[in-house]
Parts: structure tokens; sequence; C-alpha cells
């Protein structure tokens, strides 16, 4: 399980909309209480949906029904063709960048494409992932990678 967990949290460390974590609930006793969670391992996911303590995940524990879960389930990504999709930060990169044209969005996507590697704070690296993902949506060159 805890493979799987770990490829799950590297698949979306660059999310803007999906955080992967995990509690040792043998050490932090008070945080799974808290939470209802008696068994280990446990899965719980929280959405705007769920109560504050969360809903239970009982699919399958392999990294590929984890990661389908996600993807189908959790992950939220901005569609720059319907903004209500999209966050305030997000809405204003997009009309900041369509301003600008085809040829500073392909160049911008350029640079952003070039920083994904580097080290840099969790909320950073979402926003630079949510980014890629406008700047493809936008141009003629990252539709094609889409």
């Amino acid at each position: 399980m805890k493979p799987a967990w770990e490829d799950l949290g590297t698949a979306f460390e660059g999310s803007s909309s999906v955080l992967i974590g995990d509690v040792d609930c043998t050490v932090e006793t008070e945080l799974a209480s808290q939470y209802d969670v008696s068994g280990y391992p446990t899965i719980k996911y929280f959405t705007a949906e769920t109560d504050a303590k969360g809903d239970s995940y009982s699919g399958g524990r392999d990294l590929d029904s984890l990661k389908k879960f996600v993807e189908d389930k959790l992950e939220r990504k901005c569609d720059p063709t319907t903004p209500d999709s999209c966050s305030e930060k997000e809405q204003s990169f997009i009309t900041k960048m369509t301003a600008k044209g085809e040829e500073a969005m392909t160049k911008e996507l350029a640079r952003l494409e070039g920083m994904k590697e580097k080290k840099m704070k969790a909320e950073q690296k979402s926003f630079l992932f949510a980014r890629i993902h406008i700047l493809k949506a936008l141009t003629s060159t990252g539709k094609e990678d889409l």
C-alpha cells in the first residue's frame, strides 16, 4: 500500500486541486480519533461535499485504482473556456495572458515548462502546473499536447 500511496503523491505533486498526504495514526492518536480513524491503513478524502471528517475511501489500494478515483472524483482542472471552473487567480492569469496573444502565451508556456523540475513551495508548484494546463488549453501548440 505504501509504495502505491507514495507513487500517487508523486503523480499529483503538481496538481492545483489535489493534495496527497499521510499521517501515522499510531503516533498521532489524537488526530486519528478526531477523524474517526480506527483501522490502518485508512484512506480519507475531503471535498466540499464531505463533512469536516472526510469520507472513507473503499476502492482498490493499487496505484491504478487510487489514481482513477482521484482523477474521476477529486481532481479539478480549470477550463479556460468556462471560467466558472477556475479560481480567481486562474481567471486573472487567463485574462492577462489572452490579452498578450498567442506568441506571448507560447513563450510563457515554454518558460513554465522549464521550471517544472525546480524546487519550490507546494503552493507555487501547484499554481505552476495550473498555469501550464491553462496555457496548453489556450495555445495551438499546447492543444496538440492535450
